[in-house]
């Protein structure tokens, strides 16, 4: 078996790799290490948790040489801000022992703090699109440096409307460069990205989307509704035991804010949520605290917790069943890594079985349905998108009641603006004020009737 000492690494890189105490490089790192040091344009398929960061940054590294100079040499894109922090964390990790400058940028935090981080000077740059965009825009950062793109989970980044960004960064970096993409899918619009920019890449795929993981067991319950799958869930991570570390997911927002109050009432501290619309702060607060043990459960939406590096996940429950199969891979991927058993547990409706099914055949594999607990109760209470609608026949515009009732911005209108509007009050103060003239020609009738 392939060890690390197999692909030439330098010695400060070797010395940071036994500190990590790894030995043996996963598929994706073995394969890349040659070609990502060839200088080719280069796109890895491989599923999340297979040690991508690595895959890419341990051959750029190794031929990094010293500089003084301001600009960046390496840039990193990926989605999220969270992964800004973590690839930054796992590049100081493994460059430790290299005099190398690594500087994190995204958006949500003052961007004037980052231009002045930025005009220190750093090598290597990893950022969110839409903040390195702004920050190129105003002429904070020069790109024209740039040696090697690195384009990390693009799927994710093209879903989230990044495309836009994307070519507008194209055009300020130079012509000549390597460009490496890694990514879990490969969809339409990441071929039509690799067509356009990429000078006959070569590919290295290591695992194709629909394959399970071996070292996974699947499991999944039909359940009839929300709330009884809050009782089902709340059922299974009694047992701290054996469900010690708990990534759940959900599709959207309101779903995991809706989860989230239903069991923090149940497990107290215990329970963490992240999604976009949740502050910096709290969202880093929350997946430290996952991550190290003090929270044993973390509610999440896909977006939120695609790519991260969250240790020793014992099990993913995805509370609700996703639209896209190869989501579900990218779920069942935070447990079981670095060769540990994982688990994973999939809740499914009946609206939700033909999206089951999907997922069944891109992997060419049933998962297998366990008997829904005697003890658990089925709950008859609906969430606003569970609530059959009824709309009167000729009246298909009947205004929603409760949940789904608008929001704190719909009010109706006051008392003074449901007045008849009477042609404008200074008209009419006016008029009662100073009379009207008998003619329109006889500008000083006001005045003598006044004096009269």
């Amino acid at each position: 078996m392939i060890t690390f000492k197999d692909l030439s690494l330098s010695n400060q890189l070797q010395y940071a790799i036994d500190d990590l105490g790894f030995e043996h490089p996963t598929p994706i790192q073995a394969e890349a290490f040659n070609v990502v040091r060839s200088g080719k344009d280069v796109v890895g398929i491989a599923q999340t948790g297979t040690g991508k960061t690595f895959a890419y940054m341990m051959p750029i590294l190794r031929d990094l040489k010293f500089s003084k100079q301001v600009n960046p040499r390496v840039l990193v894109l990926v989605p999220t801000r969270e992964l800004v922090l973590q690839v930054v964390e796992e590049i100081e990790k493994i460059a430790k022992y290299i005099n190398v400058r690594v500087l994190g940028v995204y958006g949500g935090t003052n961007i004037n703090t980052q231009k002045m981080a930025v005009s220190q000077g750093t090598d290597i740059i990893v950022a969110t699109p839409g903040r390195l965009y702004d920050l190129a825009l105003s002429r904070a950062v020069n790109l024209k440096a740039v040696q090697k793109l690195v384009i990390d989970e693009v799927d994710v980044m093209l879903d989230l409307g990044f495309r836009f960004q994307l070519l507008n960064i194209f055009d300020v970096l130079p012509p000549k460069r390597q460009n490496i993409m890694f990514s879990a899918t490969m969809t339409d619009d990441v071929d039509e990205l690799i067509i356009d920019f990429f000078r006959s890449p070569e590919k290295i795929s290591i695992a194709v989307s629909g394959t399970p993981l071996d070292n996974i067991a699947q499991q999944c319950y039909d359940v009839p509704n929300f709330y009884t799958k809050v009782n089902l869930l709340a059922h299974l991570i009694q047992d701290k035991d054996t469900f010690s570390k708990v990534l759940v997911f959900v599709s959207n927002k309101k779903s995991a804010d809706r989860l989230f109050e239903a069991i923090e009432g149940i497990f107290g501290s215990e329970v963490c949520v992240i999604h976009s619309n949740k502050t910096q702060n709290y969202r880093v607060r929350s997946i430290r605290q996952f991550d190290e043990g003090e929270n044993r459960i973390l509610v999440a939406t896909d977006v939120m917790a695609r790519g991260l590096d969250l240790d020793e996940i014992t099990h993913v429950i995805n509370f609700d069943t996703p639209n896209f199969p190869e989501n579900y891979m990218h779920r069942i991927g935070r447990t079981g890594r670095a060769e540990h058993e994982g688990n994973t547990i999939l809740f499914s409706t009946e609206k939700e079985h033909e999206d089951k099914t999907a997922i069944e055949e891109l992997m060419a594999y049933q998962i297998p349905k366990m008997a829904f607990p005697e003890d658990v109760e089925i709950s008859e209470r609906l969430t606003p998108e569970e609530r059959p609608k009824h709309i009167e026949r000729n009246n298909p515009h009947t205004r929603p009641t409760d949940e789904d009732a608008p929001g704190p911005a719909f009010h109706e209108k006051s008392e003074k603006n449901s007045k008849e509007n009477l042609g404008g009050s200074y008209r009419r103060e006016i008029a009662k004020k100073y009379k009207k003239p008998k003619t329109r020609g006889d500008k000083n009738y006001n005045k003598r009737n006044k004096k009269k």
